[in-house]
Parts: structure tokens; sequence; C-alpha cells
């Protein structure tokens, strides 16, 4: 059986005001190659950034992969590998019968996930992790093109990648 490749992932979501304007970050390095991906939307919640961040990271690879993913957000890191699992038997019901705020990002999230082999990773954020630092700033990129007027999301391979 092949090896799957190795990524490392670290993600972010900003939101200026809550809701209000927000961003998504994915910066990724795997080997000697790197890449960033951020967006934004006009109207939205931090959650909805931190979840929109992650499943955008995971469906930019091509194929599946062993990823260690950094993530800051509580809400994800716990939605994902204790929460879910819950919803999806109750419905996607809470434990007291309320619909799943953000539910089809969770369905996204939740499809994304499966088609790889995911380490989990949760990080202090802005508290120096580089990778960290990084996503925030790719975040933040994404809330001044939402501001600007741009639309959509943006990728970039990093010179020598």
């Amino acid at each position: 059986m092949d090896e799957l490749p190795r990524v490392e992932m670290w993600t972010d979501g900003a939101c200026k005001g809550n809701p209000g304007v927000g961003g998504w970050g994915a910066w990724m390095r795997s080997g000697g190659h790197e890449r960033e991906l951020w967006g934004g939307e006009a109207a939205t919640t931090n959650n909805r950034m931190e979840l929109t961040a992650v499943i955008e990271g995971l469906r930019a690879l091509t194929k599946p992969c062993d990823v260690t993913l950094h993530v800051d957000s509580t809400y994800v890191m716990n939605g994902v590998t204790k929460w879910v699992h819950g919803w999806k038997r109750n419905g996607w019901l809470t434990g007291d019968k309320k619909p799943v705020k953000n539910k089809e990002l969770w369905q996204e999230l939740d499809a994304e996930v499966a088609r790889h082999t995911i380490h989990w990773v949760w990080v202090k954020g802005h508290a120096g992790d580089p990778g960290n630092e990084r996503a925030d700033a790719l975040a933040n990129r994404g809330v001044d093109d939402v501001r600007a007027g741009a639309v959509g999301s943006g990728a970039s391979a990093l010179p020598g990648a």
C-alpha cells in the first residue's frame, strides 16, 4: 500500500464584528512546497470562517493525504472530533434537540475529513506559533479583499514551491 502524502496545515478565521465582514486563511506545506489560500464573506461569523478555513484547506488537496491540521478554534476541533458523531446520530440536532448551527458547513467538513487521515493539533491563537500567525494574516487578507470589493477567494504558490 502506498504511503499517503504528508501535509502540515494551519487554518484560521477572522471576523470584524461578529457577525460582520469575515475572512479565512489556510497555509499548508508538503515537502518543499507551500501554498496559501484565503477568502472572505461580507456578512458572516467567526465560527463560520473558522469552519470554512478548514474546509477550503482540505478541499484544496487533490488526493487523500496524511494531514497534521493546526487550529486555534476549540469550536472546530471539538465539533469534528467529539460532537459531530452525536449530531449525525440525532439527525443533526444538538443534545437539547435544537438544530445544529452551521449544519451545512459541518456536513461539508465531515465529508472532507473522511477523505484524509487527520491529526488534530490545537494551538493557542495569537501566541507566536508561526503557522497560526501566517494563517491569521491570510484570514485578514480575506477580510481586506472583501472590504476592497473582491469577490471569491485567492490562492498562491510561494516562490520555489
